[in-house]
């Protein structure tokens, strides 16, 4: 169906009147102790109407306005941006100057910066040219947008302040670090006259256009709606070996240096605006528009979004050992029903990812439900993320619940731990991943398959098919089918498009679900906590998490991440032979289990006798096979390989276990289910066609 942009006269409830509060659902190194505890979210009303009828009111502390002392990250990279939108001409004219330190050791002879917005400047990217090898093109017809269409970042100027002054313009090149491409012109480089030192800071002030455009790639304009992100001259990160601004790849996201933005944005007066921290200050301006200005410290990106439609709501967290934080939600007027749900979604996350690994440090998030067929969905950006849902949303099936836990969770595992998304893509997605599907299962169990119908408007919940977590919410399936095309210590931009995903997201979920399960939570929740404390606003590397699993856990598990992460092979564990041979009145059984896989993993084998007697053996399964052989009153039953479902990296479940007693029930509903599940799609296709 088709669906048309709300009406900009939809009405605006303001946070002060119309909030309401309720339980949730139940580099440069810091060495901070991590946060936690065991406590209970909840809501204090009275507590919620004085913290927010201060922000309306202005009367706010210094944290209420984005400032944050003592600083939390090295505040290396930070920018002060003043931008007007014209919804016109769909074009953001802008300028912003950026103040530099050099951190690393090395010497800076050129600047880099990424310009994002023209990897849709033009079908020959890196970008475009990477989504159509994948299959999965940023828009269905992105070849044939037309040039009003597209988007564009033009720097009209770039000088330097300080420490000495220099006009850079005419030096702008573009280069392709990545794959040599002459036609993507995502990196900026600019030569400096002379060199800035280690140590030393740089001022620099560029003016630039950019034209908006039509919703790609979690940006854009769709009808009156604009979510502005990635949208300015960012500086890439200067690390010891030089310059790290790769060109904007199309399975993989960003990495920059934190610093403070302070940031005035002009749109038509009466348009709501949310953006990365908080408005600091409103003022209308000449003829009919209206700056915003919104400050944050100790982030490393800023976006926004702006509307006349949304309808906005205003809630409180609060826990006993967390810092209290407001929460502003951003709804599209058909989804205003659906405002409770996002908020206890968010406080769970604020709770489970507080107690778990570390307190979130802002005192504010905004959550942005973005325009239907705006492409803006489920992304983060530091105290900020856009969640996702349908008009029709059956409870139960966690929409927008899981995609609100898993764009809040973000603010962890890539806002305050600063991976690089470029060449770790999985330190930042793979870790939230896990996290997410572990607070859905603490927040929302249990939650059911769902299948939408009628171009996905009509949902139909099948009440008695409940998702795993371990299988499901882990995306087991796009791991198996991608297990063996990449290893995953490829740098992320350089993963087959088709296998990035699995290789990201599903395959460390499912080895950090494997640790869970074959070391306990406590440790593995220790280890992650560690982990966040020490590396929270720098920048991590793997070795940087190896090395901290292994001193927390004091045991060497370089054996286990040798596997998982610098290897392409295959778990893949099961049991060959199962017989019972009578033998002068008893029953010869022997168990055959074996390794089909290249990766080696210690497992359990329980074998079940027809009497009812189990016995279970522990495997290191480093050999390709091993037999059991017992002598019994009774016959074997059946064998199993992994009973306990520790290992969730097994690529093929279907053969860890063989049965002598006959299962027809189950087969027959397991084959039944599978027929007509086949038949319906074979039904639903052939009506498509009609």
């Amino acid at each position: 169906m088709t669906h048309s942009p709300p009406s900009s006269s939809a009405r605006t409830e303001q946070s002060a009147r119309s909030f309401c509060c309720r339980q949730a659902a139940t580099g440069h190194r810091h060495r901070n102790e991590p946060h936690g505890s065991s406590g209970v979210a909840f809501s204090s009303m009275r507590g919620a109407f004085v913290a927010i009828l201060s922000i309306v009111q202005g009367a706010t502390p210094a944290a209420a306005q984005g400032i944050i002392t003592p600083p939390l990250s090295p505040r290396n990279a930070s920018y002060t941006i003043t931008a007007r939108l014209d919804p016109s001409t769909h074009t953001i004219a802008a300028s912003e100057t950026l103040v530099w330190r050099n951190i690393s050791t090395t010497t800076a002879t050129e600047l880099r910066f990424h310009l994002y917005w023209n990897a849709w400047r033009n079908n020959r990217s890196t970008y475009m040219r990477e989504s159509r090898l994948g299959g999965t093109p940023p828009n269905e017809d992105a070849d044939n947008t037309s040039d009003a269409e597209r988007s564009r970042i033009d720097v009209t100027s770039i000088r330097l302040a300080a420490p000495f002054a220099a006009d850079l313009t005419a030096a702008q090149h573009f280069i392709a670090p990545d794959d040599d491409n002459e036609s993507d012109q995502t990196v900026m480089a600019v030569p400096l006259p002379r060199p800035i030192g280690a140590g030393q800071s740089a001022t620099i002030e560029i003016a630039w256009t950019a034209h908006v455009p039509r919703a790609i790639a979690r940006t854009g304009v769709v009808g009156h709606f604009y979510f502005i992100a990635q949208w300015f001259p960012k500086l890439g990160v200067l690390q010891d070996d030089g310059w790290n601004c790769h060109q904007f790849h199309s399975s993989t996201e960003f990495f920059a240096d934190y610093g403070s933005y302070d940031v005035s944005l002009t749109v038509p007066r009466g348009w709501i605006v949310g953006a990365t921290g908080v408005e600091r200050e409103r003022r209308d301006e000449g003829g009919n528009a209206t700056v915003h200005r919104y400050y944050q410290d100790d982030v490393h990106d800023f976006a926004w979004t702006t509307s006349p439609d949304y309808v906005e709501r205003v809630e409180l967290f609060e826990h006993p050992t967390l810092p209290r934080v407001t929460m502003r939600l951003l709804l599209q007027p058909e989804h205003a029903v659906q405002a409770d749900r996002h908020f206890a979604a968010t406080r769970a996350t604020l709770q489970y990812y507080g107690e778990w690994f570390g307190a979130y440090p802002y005192d504010h998030i905004t959550i942005v439900d973005p325009a239907y067929h705006s492409r803006a969905g489920g992304m983060e950006y530091p105290t900020l993320f856009t969640a996702g849902t349908r008009w029709l949303a059956p409870s139960g099936v966690v929409t927008p619940e899981e995609v609100t836990v898993h764009e809040a969770g973000h603010q962890w595992w890539y806002g305050m731990v600063g991976s690089n998304e470029f060449e770790d893509a999985w330190l930042d997605e793979g870790f939230n991943q896990f996290s997410t599907a572990r607070a859905v299962a603490a927040a929302y169990a249990p939650h059911y398959y769902t299948r939408r119908y009628f171009g996905g408007f009509v949902p139909y919940v099948f009440s008695d098919i409940v998702l795993s977590r371990e299988v499901d919410d882990n995306d087991w399936s796009a791991y198996a089918a991608a297990a063996r095309r990449d290893v995953q210590s490829t740098p992320s931009y350089r993963y087959f498009p088709t296998s990035a995903g699995g290789i990201t997201y599903a395959k460390t979920a499912l080895w950090l679900n494997t640790m869970e399960r074959w070391l306990g939570w406590p440790l593995l929740q220790r280890i992650m906590s560690t982990y966040f404390a020490r590396w929270k606003f720098a920048h991590p590397s793997p070795h940087d998490f190896f090395d901290t699993a292994t001193a927390v856990a004091g045991r060497d598990l370089g054996w286990f991440f040798d596997q998982v992460y610098r290897s392409s092979n295959a778990f893949d564990y099961g049991i060959d032979d199962l017989s019972s041979v009578d033998d002068g009145g008893e029953q010869r059984t022997t168990v055959v289990v074996r390794r089909y896989g290249e990766a080696i993993f210690p497992i359990d084998v329980r074998v079940t006798f027809a009497n009812g007697e189990q016995v279970t053996e522990h495997w290191e399964g480093r050999d390709r096979w091993k037999a059991y052989v017992y002598t019994r009153a009774a016959a074997a039953q059946s064998a199993e390989a992994d009973p306990g479902h520790v290992l969730l990296l097994d690529v093929n479940r279907t053969n860890n276990s063989r049965s002598l007693a006959p299962r027809a029930p189950d087969a027959g509903a397991k084959w039944s289910t599978i027929w007509l599940v086949w038949l319906e799609d074979c039904v639903l296709s052939w009506a498509s066609l009609a």
